[in-house]
């Protein structure tokens, strides 16, 4: 059977799992760990994206990301790709690391957000790896010991998280931390971290009642959230899917992208790879980053090769694109 295609919509929350192959250990001591959250404060700040909670076990890790303009795995596949090479090669081992793709679940935002920051910060609790709830402040490879204000992290997003718990950061903190304590009691969430149907209706009791009701919900595995947050992006992602296939199949490819944006702006096309501080052109390398990535779906790398740049340059220049097109409504097609 086929794998499914990633959901990617822009400024979506995003459940990340990955976990080792045969579930063995992909974080041996304090230094892999420090690697691994090195590489994934570099890509976060590349790719533009948010994080708001995360967690290192031992055999496997949990993100909470929100996207930005940049597709996820853009981030995951520099991080997992990454730090697989360094382990390797730290451990002298060939091979896989990972026990297949990483899962993303798109998530509901309000109805699960909170919940998701839950879940995934008392992993180190539930594991048995502490002894009790209280003991997360000092567990410093998660996201909540950096929330209680125990640990900087200038790459994690807390803002965000503590004005849901109060306009008061001290307030906000103490009733987080309560949140966090209610929770200590729940066991392993299924709707949380698997189960189609199951998560998408909201657990056994949701699937019982939609039965008895006979009403019809859309489900998909890669998604958290009720029947019409499900439909919602689905219908989202399939537009994209079909706008880009369409552009493809008409011949589009970054030397057309060039083209309509130099004409757009009055440009002379060969003047568009030199390196200029004229607005008209950094305005315009900005905006074909943007379409070519979005548009067509181009890495970053490819995009960067072709203006022989470095790939960091181009991730600012897809963010800076997206809001010239945005403040300007720009379109290339």
């Amino acid at each position: 059977m086929p794998r499914q295609g990633r959901i990617y919509i822009e400024g979506a929350i995003y459940h990340v799992i990955q976990r080792g192959l045969e579930r063995r250990k992909i974080f041996i001591d304090d230094f892999d760990r420090k690697e691994f959250t090195r590489r994934l404060a570099k890509g976060l700040k590349q790719t533009g994206h948010k994080c708001y909670g995360w967690v290192l076990m031992p055999n496997h890790f949990h993100l909470l990301i929100r996207s930005g303009v940049r597709p996820l795995s853009d981030l995951m596949r520099g991080l997992l790709t990454g730090y697989a090479l360094y382990f390797n090669r730290r451990y002298k081992r060939s091979g896989y690391l990972y026990q297949g793709r990483y899962k993303s679940i798109l998530c509901q935002e309000e109805a699960y957000l909170l919940e998701l920051v839950r879940y995934i910060h008392l992993n180190p609790f539930r594991a048995g790896l502490l002894l009790d709830s209280k003991s997360l402040g000092g567990y410093k490879w998660s996201g909540h010991a950096v929330l209680m204000g125990k640990i900087q992290s200038s790459w994690q997003e807390t803002g965000e998280i503590l004005e849901r718990f109060g306009t008061k950061k001290a307030e906000a903190i103490r009733r987080y931390e309560e949140f966090i304590a209610e929770g200590k009691n729940i066991g392993k969430r299924e709707d949380l971290s698997g189960g189609g149907l199951l998560r998408s209706a909201g657990g056994w009791k949701g699937i019982q009642q939609l039965r008895k009701s006979k009403e019809k919900w859309y489900a998909d595995e890669r998604i958290l959230g009720d029947g019409d947050f499900v439909s919602q992006a689905l219908n989202a992602a399939e537009e994209h899917l079909e706008r880009k296939a369409k552009l493809q199949q008409e011949g589009w490819d970054i030397d057309t992208v060039v083209q309509k944006v130099c004409d757009l702006l009055g440009v002379d096309i060969k003047d568009i790879k030199r390196l200029s501080k004229r607005n008209k052109i950094a305005q315009a390398r900005s905006l074909i980053a943007y379409f070519a990535n979005q548009e067509l779906g181009i890495s970053g790398v490819d995009i960067a090769r072709y203006f022989e740049i470095t790939p960091a340059s181009i991730s600012e220049a897809i963010t800076r694109g997206r809001m010239i097109a945005a403040e300007n409504e720009y379109l290339i097609a």
